[in-house]
């Protein structure tokens, strides 16, 4: 008898354990995962708040974060990760275009600065003829950078120029400025030797470089004709109108991401959903 019931009393104990494992295994189930795609860990900062919004709703998302500005979107169509916030439109369309990902924007996240930074002047006015202005020197910064030296009213570009403006679309230089174009990497170097430089929102923070104090002029979204320069949350087509991924973007398209985006990136990202 004592051997009986040693034994149901085992068997109930594995009962128990087995009913237990599946109910934790329930639970995990009840947990959705969404894995978004970035490409700084500097990121994380922003996603914070979000990400400990969604635990309280049983949504686990994980930053993924890519070092290669080609992989996000090979992820996200490889169904590697639910969605990616890395790109702006121009980008995410060439992309699109090149390699026929089925991805669609869902949501305006920030334009990144391309602030005109000084350590020789404290006022776009003290600019002169012949001052050198350093402006990155590839194809999509330096159409941007072209369009802040416009608003700053540096330059006048033609009516015909596109949303990426070439240097043979400058009508008329109106400060007389002598444009250099370096590697993007290397204008916030170059402040001690040149008037002015347009600085990339990454490389201005790396370089500690202030808006607020450092810049004689700040870009803007309504600089720019349409929205191309302006970053996204993608999703895949055929996911853009999950409840779930439009609560997301709703949570980052709000005030405390733009306190994010003034505290800790010194205004280097400027949100464009409110444009």
């Amino acid at each position: 008898m004592k051997k009986l019931a040693k034994g149901l009393l085992l068997a109930l104990v594995l009962v128990i354990g087995v009913v237990a494992a599946g109910c934790g295994d329930n639970k995990s189930a009840d947990i959705q995962k969404v894995r978004i795609g970035v490409s700084s860990s500097a990121e994380e900062v922003i996603w914070k708040p979000i990400i400990d919004k969604f635990k309280e709703k049983n949504v686990d998302i994980e930053l993924v974060v890519f070092t290669d500005y080609t992989q996000p979107n090979a992820a996200l169509a490889n169904k590697e990760i639910e969605l990616n916030a890395f790109q702006h439109y121009k980008f995410l369309n060439n992309e699109i275009k090149k390699h026929g990902y089925e991805i669609t924007a869902i949501g305006d996240t920030m334009l990144s600065a391309l602030n005109l930074y000084s350590k020789n002047i404290h006022d776009i006015k003290e600019i002169k003829p012949g001052d050198k202005i350093a402006v990155p020197n590839d194809t999509v910064n330096f159409g941007r950078a072209l369009t802040v030296l416009q608003a700053a009213g540096l330059i006048r570009l033609k009516s015909t120029a596109g949303t990426t403006p070439e240097l043979s679309d400058i009508e008329e230089n109106i400060a007389k400025i002598e444009i250099v174009q370096v590697d993007a990497s290397q204008t916030a170097s170059l402040l001690p030797d040149v008037t002015a430089a347009i600085v990339n929102g990454n490389y201005a923070v790396d370089a500690g470089l202030d808006p607020d104090k450092d810049a004689v002029f700040k870009d803007g979204v309504e600089y720019y004709k349409g929205n191309d320069y302006f970053n996204v949350i993608a999703a895949r087509t055929e996911d853009k109108d999950k409840e779930l991924y439009k609560e997301i973007v709703k949570a980052y398209q709000s005030d405390t991401t733009k306190e994010i985006y003034k505290k800790d990136f010194h205004g280097q990202y400027i949100p464009a959903w409110e444009r």
